[in-house]
């Protein structure tokens, strides 16, 4: 009789069903084409599997797994829990989430998941290759959205920080995310976000080994515009590592994404890309790298598009590079 008690207590403070209702399960996937160095390659990029769920009008939960092509794994394959949230309402559009998110440090990484049948290019700017954004945090944050005339909206998010697992953090710091935005206009998005969070000495960042401890300040600004018939969106990302034992570097990030809209269903874009780190970088791999990018995008219709590439990338390390791609991306 307690045990029953106590169960009716809690559904009924929580305003919860005994079974979780408008539980939907979705999933992304992608085949690619390539010619690189005279060669023609065909493989696949991730599949990912995607499930939200309503438990009440106050909690919802949000589930991405990603299956994905790994040559360290003794199968050559593995499974990534890319986000698991729990998220509770506090009052109209403020809620408290928890768990593991996509850190929310530019519109690319908050908006674009891994379902690539939604992005406008075929990957993502060279800035997440170079590892630069931390692409995720674990922890726990407040949001809110579509306040007043602007429809401003606002994430703070305290999480473990870099070299930490997503079940333990490594140190006692904690990483502290910022961001902010406003959407004065219908299709426009102006947004800015800050990080800060200090890797201990002997953490593993990105495989890795940090020799000293490293301050981290990261700061960006978004401008993001999807009208009817014009597509532009410009970030740039600006990072500082400082230790004591090095001094401060910066790394400078920025890229810009245009297209449009010939017809319904045809975008042609581009997309310029510019990675430049100061001598003597602490933190990431310098390596100075511009790209362009030109494509054409055909949207069958909202779940299924094709994309056809070329690529041209300039590598201080790894000299000049062309490729041409082709994509089909599907939601299922």
């Amino acid at each position: 009789m307690s045990k029953y008690l106590f169960y009716l207590f809690f559904c009924t403070l929580f305003s919860l069903p005994t079974l979780a209702q408008n539980t939907q399960i979705r999933g992304f996937a992608d085949v690619l084409a390539s010619y690189e160095n005279g060669k023609t390659s065909f493989g696949f990029d991730e599949q990912d599997l995607f499930i939200t769920s309503e438990l009440s009008d106050r909690i919802s939960f949000l589930g991405e797994s990603v299956f994905k092509y790994t040559p360290s794994s003794p199968t050559h394959f593995s499974v990534s829990i890319e986000r698991l949230i729990i998220k509770y309402n506090i009052q109209g559009n403020n809620n408290i989430i928890l768990g593991k998110i996509h850190t929310p440090l530019n519109y690319w990484n908050d908006t674009y998941h891994h379902g690539r049948v939604f992005y406008p290019t075929i990957g993502r700017p060279l800035l997440f290759a170079a590892d630069i954004i931390p692409l995720h945090t674990t922890g726990v944050g407040i949001e809110g959205h579509d306040f007043g005339k602007l429809r401003f909206g606002y994430n703070l998010f305290v999480g473990n920080g870099l070299g930490s697992e997503p079940v333990v953090d490594n140190d006692k710091r904690k990483s502290v995310t910022l961001a902010i935005h406003i959407k004065p206009v219908d299709k426009l998005k102006l947004g800015v976000s800050y990080y800060n969070d200090a890797v201990s000495k002997g953490a593993t960042v990105e495989g890795k080994v940090i020799n000293w401890k490293v301050n981290q300040n990261i700061y960006t600004g978004s401008v993001a515009y999807f009208g009817k018939k014009i597509e532009v969106l410009a970030e740039a990302t600006y990072a500082n590592n400082k230790s004591d034992t090095t001094g401060s570097r910066n790394t400078f990030t920025p890229y810009i994404y245009t297209g449009y809209r010939v017809t319904e269903k045809l975008v042609p874009y581009v997309r310029l890309d510019y990675l430049h780190y100061q001598t003597g970088e602490i933190l990431f791999n310098k390596d100075n790298t511009t790209s362009f990018v030109g494509g054409v995008r055909y949207e069958i219709n909202y779940l299924a598009v094709i994309k056809l590439e070329y690529q041209y990338i300039h590598s201080e390390i790894q000299g000049n590079n062309d490729v041409i791609t082709f994509q089909f991306a599907i939601g299922f």
